[in-house]
């Protein structure tokens, strides 16, 4: 399914501000530009599948 086809909800995200130093740090290690918000996403979709929530995700790191 295309990303931008996909209803997004918002939400305020209260974190120290060494948390965003930190993730910051981890942006600016990758190659190219990767927004806050992508970080912040990614690391979610990474957790709800080492969970066992997202089956989809989970699925498609095996075949991935």
């Amino acid at each position: 399914m295309n990303q931008s086809a996909i209803p997004l909800d918002r939400i305020n995200l209260r974190l120290a501000p060494e948390t965003f130093e930190e993730i910051d740090r981890a942006r600016s290690a990758r190659p190219g530009h990767v927004s806050r918000n992508t970080w912040v996403t990614e690391a979610v979709q990474e957790k709800l599948a080492r969970e066992g929530c997202s089956p989809e995700l989970s699925e498609a790191r095996r075949h991935g």
